[in-house]
Order: structure tokens, then sequence, then C-alpha cells
């Protein structure tokens, strides 16, 4: 008896590893940080003893029934694997500034333009002069290095 080796219960396997997928995961990760949009980020790390060569990364959403949920370039790139270091708090803040910062000079061009497009910044045609179908500016050379019309 002290020689006999242990059966394999094929039937006690099965269920026992039907029991387990049944029952909530327990992944213990490393929490790394948080956005500004309330989104939590968490690593396991590589193990190559065990054939893990990469880190598991994932995020949990501020809102858990939000599928489109918004992810700032940083941390997305850290997911990704495209950087190994996580973005900084102050790095966030840089890139917000930055970001408000475009936001705000992309208004006041839009401002600028649209008062020079209805305040009508085309020069004037010069009335019933035209070369062939094209209109003809009193600013612009029709023969070039020869004097402008006018």
């Amino acid at each position: 008896m002290a020689g006999k080796k242990p059966t394999r219960d094929l039937l006690g396997i099965i269920w026992q590893n039907f029991w387990r997928s049944l029952q909530p995961r327990r992944i213990r990760g490393t929490y790394i940080g948080e956005d500004y949009f309330g989104n939590k980020y968490y690593e396991i790390p590589p193990n190559p003893s065990l054939g893990k060569r990469k880190p598991s990364r994932w995020f949990e959403p501020a809102d858990k029934d939000a599928f489109d949920q918004e992810l700032t370039a940083e941390w997305e790139a850290w997911l990704r694997g495209r950087r190994d270091d996580p973005p900084t708090r102050e790095e966030l803040v840089k890139n917000l500034q930055i970001m408000e910062l475009k936001k705000r000079n992309a208004a006041e061009l839009d401002a600028h333009y649209r008062k020079e497009k209805d305040a009508g910044a085309l020069p004037k045609q010069v009335e019933g002069e035209t070369i062939g179908t094209f209109p003809k500016y009193k600013e612009y050379e029709i023969n070039p290095g020869k004097k402008p019309l006018g």
C-alpha cells in the first residue's frame, strides 16, 4: 500500500475547475495612480520565472457603467506599454495646462479670422477688367516682373 500511486479523479478535477470558474477572480494588483477623470490604474509586474515577460496593466473607470471612458494620453501610453514609467502628477498638470492654452489660442484665432472674413478681407476686383474668366486685382501682377495696374 505504501508504494501505491495516487489515482487521478478526473471528474473531481473537472468539478473543481468548474466551481472555481464560477467564483469571482481575486486579482491582486499594485495600485499605481489615478488621473483627473477619477480612473484608477493597477499593475501586476512581470514574472519571467512563470513565463510572463510583460506586466499586466489595467484601470478601473470612475463610472463603471460607461463604456466610452476617456483616458489621458499619458496613462493610455502606459497601459499599452509604450512607456515604462507611469505619468507623474506634475506631468499630468503641465500637459493639462498646455491643452487649455491651446484651446484658448485656437478660440482667439477663430474669432480673429471670423472677424476678417466678415469684414471682407479679399481685395477689391477692378471693374470690367478680366483676363479670360479670371478676375483682375490692382494689388497683384498680371505678368511677373511688370508693375501692377493702377
